[in-house]
C-alpha cells in the first residue's frame, strides 16, 4: 500500500518484500526470531515483573508511597515518550545496529537497577531502561518486516503478538518467582539474557540500509513531558484530590506541552511523529484500539497484584503463579489467530477480543471481600487472557500493512508508543479512580476492595471504549 492513500493491504501486500543491506552469513529462522521475540519479552516483561516486587523494594530502600509509584511509571514514561524517535534512530541508523545498542544500554542499566542503594539511583536506572527500550522496541517489529516474508511473516508477527500481549502478565508470575530470592533479581535476571541477545543480533539479523534523516529532538522532548506531566497530575489527584495546585499545574503544563508537540510536529521537516500515519481509517483506528485496550489492562494488572496480596493474602510468588491462567490463554489464542485471521479478518477477530477484556473487567467490577481466587478471579483472568491474545496480532498485522516496508520503522515506533503510553495513562487513570473511592488511612478489606472494585470499572469502561472503535470505525478487508 501506498502510505498516502491510507488504504489497508491485503494479506498479500502485507508480504510484500521489505528493504534489506545487508543479508546475515546465515539464514536460520527460528533463532532469528528468537532474538527478536528474546529482546520484546526482556521489555515487556519489565512493565510488570517489578510490580510484585514494589512492596519488598519499598521495604529495602525507605521510598514513600509516592516514590514507589514513579518506580514503576517512570519506565513506562521514559520508553512510551521516546519510542518514535528510536524508530528513527533505526531508520537512520539501521534497524540492526539501534536494536543492538538498545539491549546493550538497556542491559547495563538494570546491572544499575539491581545494585541500586538508595530511591534516586534506582529511579534513574529505571528512567535508563526506558529509554534504551525505547531504543530497541521500534526496531524489533520492524525487523520482521526484513527478516521474514510471506506466510512466515505472518507466523513471525503471530509469535511477537503473544510475547507482546502476554509479557506483562508473564511479568508478574515471573516477579513473584524473582522477589522470593530478593527484589533485586528483577534486575538482574536481565543481564545474562541480554548480553546473550547483543551478541546474536549482529551475527543473525539482516540489516536495513541506512537513511539520512535528523532527529526531531523539540518533538519528543514535548511528548515525554507532557505525558509525564499529565501522569503526575493524575497521580497527585489520586492522593491529594482535584483541588490540589499541584496537580492542577500538572495538567495545565500537560496541555501547553501536548499542544506545542502537535505544533512542532506540523512544522517539523521530519517530525518523530509523522502525522500521516494518523490519517488512514484502519490504520488510526487500530491504534486507538490498541492505547485503550492497554490501558484498560495494565491499570487492572496493577490492582489484581494488589487484590492477590493485601486482600487474600498471597505471597509474592503464590501472586505471580495466579497470573498463569491469564498467560497460556494469551499464548494459546495468538497461536490460533493466523489459521483463522484470513477467513475471519481483522475487524471480526479485534471486536472478539476487545469484548471478552470489557466482560472480564466488568466482571472484576463486582469483587467483594469474601472472594476467593477461583469464584473471583479465575473467570476474569480468561476472559482477559484470551481477548488480549485475539486482539493484538491482528491490529499488529493492519498497522504493517498499511504501509510500505522502509516505512515501517515509523509506523512500528507508533504501534509501541500507542502500547506503552496507553499503559502509563490508564494506570494512572485507575490510580486515581481508586484513591477517589478509598478513604484516607484505610486498610485491607471492604474500602480497599471498593477502590479496586472502582478502578476495575474505569478499566472495562476503556475496554469497551476500544471494542466501539473497533465496532464503527475499523473496516479492513478480510
Amino acid at each position: 500500500m501506498s502510505a498516502s492513500n491510507g488504504r489497508t493491504a491485503a494479506p498479500e501486500e502485507f508480504a510484500a518484500p521489505a528493504e534489506a543491506a545487508a543479508p546475515p552469513p546465515h539464514h536460520r529462522p527460528g533463532i532469528i526470531l528468537a532474538v527478536i521475540v528474546g529482546c520484546q519479552l526482556m521489555i515487556g516483561l519489565d512493565t510488570s515483573v517489578v510490580t510484585i516486587a514494589l512492596p519488598q523494594i519499598r521495604d529495602g530502600l525507605g521510598l514513600s508511597t509516592g516514590g514507589l509509584a514513579w518506580i514503576q511509571n517512570s519506565y513506562m514514561l521514559a520508553f512510551g515518550g521516546l519510542l518514535l524517535l528510536g524508530g528513527r534512530a533505526g531508520d537512520v541508523f539501521g534497524r540492526r545496529r539501534t536494536f543492538t545498542a538498545g539491549i546493550g544500554l538497556f542491559t547495563a542499566a538494570s546491572l544499575a537497577g539491581g545494585l541500586a542503594t538508595e530511591g534516586w539511583w534506582l529511579l534513574a536506572a529505571r528512567v535508563a531502561q526506558g529509554v534504551s527500550a525505547a531504543i530497541a522496541a521500534p526496531s524489533a517489529m520492524a525487523l520482521i518486516a526484513t527478516n521474514f516474508q510471506g506466510g512466515a511473516r505472518v507466523r513471525a508477527l503471530s509469535v511477537f503478538s503473544a510475547v507482546t500481549g502476554a509479557g506483562a502478565a508473564l511479568g508478574m508470575l515471573a516477579g513473584g518467582v524473582l522477589t522470593e530470592a530478593s527484589w533485586r533479581w528483577v534486575f538482574f535476571v536481565n543481564v545474562p539474557f541480554g548480553v546473550v541477545l547483543a551478541m546474536l543480533a549482529p551475527r543473525i539479523l539482516t540489516e536495513t540500509r541506512r537513511r539520512s534523516g535528523r532527529f526531531d529532538v523539540a518533538g519528543a522532548v514535548a511528548s515525554t513531558a507532557g505525558m509525564t506531566a499529565l501522569v503526575y497530575a493524575l497521580i497527585r489527584v489520586g492522593s491529594d484530590g482535584w483541588g490540589d495546585g499541584r496537580a492542577l499545574a500538572g495538567f495545565a503544563a500537560a496541555a501547553v506541552l501536548l499542544a506545542g508537540f502537535a505544533a512542532v510536529e506540523r512544522r517539523a521537516g521530519e517530525p518523530v511523529l509523522p502525522l500521516w500515519l494518523l490519517t488512514g481509517r484502519d490504520r488510526a483506528a487500530s491504534y486507538l484500539t490498541q492505547f485503550l485496550l492497554v490501558a484498560a489492562m495494565f491499570g487492572a494488572y496493577f490492582f489484581l497484584t494488589q487484590y492477590l496480596q493485601q486482600v487474600l493474602g498471597y505471597g509474592p510468588l503464590r501472586a505471580g503463579a495466579a497470573f498463569l491462567p491469564m498467560v497460556v490463554m494469551q499464548f494459546a489464542t495468538v497461536r490460533a489467530v493466523p489459521r483463522v485471521l484470513p477467513r475471519l479478518g481483522a475487524r471480526t477477530l479485534v471486536v472478539a477480543g476487545t469484548a471478552l477484556v470489557a466482560i472480564g473487567l466488568l466482571w472484576l467490577s463486582g469483587l467483594s471481600p469474601e472472594d476467593g481466587y477461583a469464584s473471583g478471579l479465575l473467570g476474569p483472568f480468561v476472559l482477559v487472557g484470551a481477548g488480549g491474545g485475539i486482539s493484538i496480532m491482528p491490529l499488529n498485522a493492519t498497522i504493517l500493512g498499511s504501509v510500505e516496508p522502509e516505512q515501517s520503522g515509523a509506523a512500528s515506533g507508533v504501534a509501541q508508543t500507542m502500547l506503552w503510553t496507553g499503559g502509563s495513562l490508564g494506570s494512572a487513570v485507575l490510580v486515581t479512580v481508586h484513591g477517589s473511592a478509598v478513604p484516607d488511612g484505610a486498610v485491607p478489606g471492604g474500602a480497599v476492595v471498593e477502590g479496586m472494585t472502582a478502578a476495575f470499572a474505569a478499566g472495562a469502561v476503556f475496554a469497551a471504549a476500544a471494542l466501539l472503535v473497533a465496532l464503527f470505525v475499523l473496516r479492513v478487508r478480510r
